[in-house]
């Protein structure tokens, strides 16, 4: 769908929903936010994945961080991972 401004068609903004799993809890966005580029929506989740890993503090020596996000018709659309690698050298 189009919204017509005064001369010009602009592509309606669609909803996405980004959902992160981080390894023990899985939370589902019901919100959405409205995005209007695929580079927007790339940027958006790779952006998010520090966040996630700091917040977390993982216990262990390995660690997968992921966010899905999905369209407004529930389909995934991209997915972003950060791994956590740790290792004592001595």
């Amino acid at each position: 769908m189009s919204r017509i401004g005064a001369s010009v068609m602009e592509p309606r903004m669609a909803r996405y929903y980004f959902d992160i799993d981080d390894g023990e809890r899985f939370t589902r966005d019901e919100m959405g936010q409205e995005i209007e580029t695929r580079a927007s929506l790339r940027a958006k989740a790779i952006r998010a994945l520090p966040d996630i890993a700091q917040d977390k503090l993982p216990n262990g020596d390995r660690h997968v961080f992921v966010v899905t996000v999905r369209d407004e018709h529930n389909t995934p659309v991209f997915r972003a991972s950060l791994s956590l690698d740790t290792e004592w050298l001595v």
